[in-house]
């Protein structure tokens, strides 16, 4: 009998990566979440950031409650660390006996005037969204290559198709993020291994509702949503796990930048 495959889920204890996360298991496979598990008090003030990135409770707690789907554990990461990547793809090995697919969902949002924005703030956010796929996609590779059924999914996003005003490094961030999916995806394919971005568009997580429309609440997001976007919706994570399963199972499909955005970007 073929043992499940495995998923190493970066930044998977909530919002999207959550999402990601729920949708692999439900599929059958076993699942790592790899997130930074901040003490709850460090959760926002020591990351230097307007929202908060999860904490060692959500980590606990998201294990917990996806574990009615099937199999999940979870490891401290931070994807800016190239020991801690490398120890992420050791406990995954270690508790599953394989890695099959790496899904590079932890990423980071920041905004402003250029002018105004600072270094600290730009180095912050290439980091995490361009350095940590580099990373992670280094430390992955040796068990990637004796998968027989090999996936890397980068999160990218429509921002890394269109720029917009006061988003400079974000959208420079994930227009980067898909340049070295079609990278690799040439790089790669000779190992069998599919390489693949998603691009979500708007999202009910952290970034918006913390930081993008902070202060305006879930309802003005969803009003503002149904105005923007044709299918009248906004996004989910489930649905950008939905996208994250397709793109792990398709065999001939490799290079794509996959807009799950209810039709508000084309491309």
């Amino acid at each position: 009998m073929t043992s499940p495959k495995t998923v190493l889920v970066t930044g998977g204890a909530r919002g999207i990566g959550r999402g990601i996360s729920k949708s692999f298991l439900q599929a059958g496979y076993k699942v790592m979440i790899g997130d930074l598990g901040l003490t709850p008090s460090n959760a926002t003030s020591e990351a230097g950031w307007t929202y908060e990135l999860s904490s060692e409770t959500e980590m606990a707690e998201a294990t917990q409650d996806l574990s009615q789907f099937g199999t999940v554990q979870y490891t401290p990461l931070d994807v800016t660390s190239n020991s801690s990547c490398k120890s992420a793809v050791e406990a995954t090995q270690r508790a599953f006996g394989r890695i099959d697919v790496l899904v590079n969902n932890a990423g980071v949002l920041d905004s402003g005037p250029i002018d105004e924005f600072t270094e600290t703030q730009w180095d912050k956010i290439f980091d995490v969204n361009v350095k940590g796929i580099f990373l992670m996609t280094r430390a992955s590779l040796k068990g990637l290559r004796e998968s027989k059924d090999a996936a890397i999914i980068n999160i990218a996003s429509i921002a890394g198709k269109r720029g917009s005003a006061r988003l400079s490094a974000y959208c420079g961030s994930k227009f980067a993020a898909i340049g070295i999916t079609q990278s690799l995806a040439i790089e790669l394919a000779s190992f069998g291994i599919r390489v693949n971005a998603i691009c979500p568009g708007m999202v009910d997580t952290a970034m918006w509702l913390d930081h993008l429309m902070a202060n305006e609440g879930k309802a003005a997001f969803i009003d503002r949503m149904h105005d923007l976007i044709p299918l009248g919706r906004p996004q989910t994570a489930e649905d950008m796990g939905q996208a994250a399963v397709y793109l792990a199972t398709a065999l001939n499909v490799s290079g794509i930048a996959l807009n799950v955005a209810g039709g508000y970007q084309m491309n």
